[in-house]
């Protein structure tokens, strides 16, 4: 089955462009079957771009699944048309009566500030609770994970000397994971992010596992079995052209950027990137959804109970 997007999101052409298969509201009403409920809380400037990106793996699975675009409200995007927002998303306070099978935290570009000093670090810290009561599986991604660890755990992040900036490789610490199932042993990581979150605190709470790690920039994947939650600090997600646009930006604006490590080839950045994590990343997508359709509750209001309250 394919993923069920409103008809007039920019994402709809993208993917079908793609060869995704999307479903269209309207045929999508017709099937006598329940769609698995997934949230997106996006978090990054380009919520556009953001949106093809995880739609486009959710979009792969054979099963049918419901995409609703959410955002905090107490924040105001800045490169994203406030008509798209009002067309396409709704606020948390607007969908926390809801239930989730799935909800997807995305990263953001605040990871040098202090949690407490993100404007809508009170919000998010709502919405991580709200989490454990409303969503059966929580995926969050790179600052999202950083942010989503430290509410949970208290395990804080570390600025690096220089921003980890490139395509590594990474080590598949888990093979019986349910998350990592057709994985490779060894296989490459798009990483753009200017903290990290360090093996030694982890390893401090018991509850955590870590399932993916580069021996270049540390821990990659965690889980946590209390509420089916995922820690992933780097971006499967990435297009192939990501990095190369996070480059080429601070390029023209003058910041002071280095080549993406192992990207362009021969380091040379009139080269077109080759894609070496698109197989890897929609494994990992494909996976969690499957575990999500396998243990989620058939009944929604079933979701959440054996942890509240």
């Amino acid at each position: 089955m394919p993923i069920r997007i409103p008809d007039t999101l920019p994402a709809f052409e993208t993917l079908v462009h793609e060869g995704v298969r999307v479903m269209t509201e309207t045929v999508a009403i017709r099937q006598d079957i329940r769609p698995l409920q997934i949230g997106l809380l996006n978090l990054m400037p380009n919520k556009i771009k953001t949106e093809v990106q995880f739609a486009r793996l959710i979009g792969a699975s054979p099963l049918q699944v419901e995409l609703t675009l959410v955002r905090v409200g107490g924040h105001k995007a800045k490169n994203t048309p406030e008509e798209h927002l009002l067309s396409f998303y709704q606020t948390w306070d607007e969908v926390k009566e809801r239930k989730f099978d799935g909800f997807i935290i995305t990263g953001a570009p605040v990871e040098t500030l202090p949690f407490e000093e993100v404007t809508y670090w009170p919000e998010l810290q709502e919405i991580l609770d709200w989490t454990e009561t409303n969503v059966h599986s929580t995926m969050n991604v790179c600052w999202g994970g950083m942010a989503a660890i430290y509410h949970f755990h208290k395990v804080p992040k570390h600025p690096l000397k220089e921003k980890a900036f490139g395509v590594y490789r990474h080590r598949n610490l888990a093979p019986s994971s349910v998350y990592l199932n057709g994985f490779s042993d060894d296989f490459q990581v798009p990483v753009s992010r200017w903290t990290e979150v360090r093996r030694e605190d982890i390893e401090k709470v018991p509850e955590l596992k870590i399932l993916l790690e580069s021996e270049e920039i540390g821990v990659c994947l965690v889980q946590e079995k209390r509420a089916n939650r995922l820690y992933m600090f780097n971006h499967v997600e990435y297009d192939s052209t990501s990095l190369g646009d996070e480059y080429f930006r601070d390029k023209t604006a003058g910041i002071p950027i280095k080549l993406p490590h192992n990207y362009f080839p021969h380091n040379d950045d009139t080269l077109t990137p080759l894609n070496r994590w698109r197989g890897h990343a929609h494994l990992l997508f494909g996976n969690w959804i499957n575990e999500i359709y396998q243990m989620t509750p058939y009944d929604l209001n079933e979701i959440g109970k054996d942890l509240a309250g």
